[in-house]
């Protein structure tokens, strides 16, 4: 009785599904009873792996699994293609790092809400324009004494000229990206 087809993958440091392809296309054979006998199948995995077929490795420990697995995560942009879920563990730690660093620059105050900042300029505009609408009121009457004119007259070509001027700084627009 020899080992899993589980236990021969980490034996190996390949998955099970390596060893069960292993065993579906003959190059390593299993025992009557689905296990395999481990210096067999070490001997016959060398034999029939071409280097087409995939690099010939010797079983390895856990810990150097484990460090060329690290390797595959750190490999450059560019690098062969390893693994779906290393690539996909990758960008995710990537992500992550991302929104750390976003999250940090938030609470250090170096950014704003977006939404925040575009209701306060809306407010500042607003209140602006209102004080620019009730100036004519406020000063006319002075400016028409001072000046020996009907102060109505005054009030109207007033309001007219600041309603002109504050028509055209509405023709502004914004561009927030």
């Amino acid at each position: 009785m020899g080992i899993s087809i589980r236990a021969y993958g980490r034996h190996r440091g390949v998955s099970d599904t390596a060893v069960r392809k292993a065993i579906a296309t003959g190059r390593i054979s299993a025992l009557a009873d689905g296990t395999i006998d481990p210096v067999r199948a070490d001997t016959e995995w060398a034999a029939n792996t071409t280097s087409a077929d995939a690099p010939a490795r010797a079983p390895r420990p856990a810990r150097a699994r484990a460090m060329a697995q690290d390797e595959t995560l750190s490999a450059p942009a560019g690098a062969p293609a390893g693994n779906s879920y290393a690539q996909a563990r990758t960008a995710n730690e990537v992500l992550k790092a991302q929104h750390h660093k976003l999250r940090i620059a938030q609470l250090r105050g170096e950014l704003i809400d977006r939404q925040q900042a575009v209701g306060q300029v809306f407010a500042l505009a607003r209140a602006e324009r209102d004080a620019w609408l009730n100036w004519p009121a406020r000063i006319s009457s002075m400016l028409a004494a001072e000046l020996g004119i009907d102060p109505h007259a005054m009030h109207v070509v007033l309001e007219r000229e600041v309603r002109q001027h504050l028509s055209e700084l509405g023709d502004f627009v914004a561009r927030l990206e």
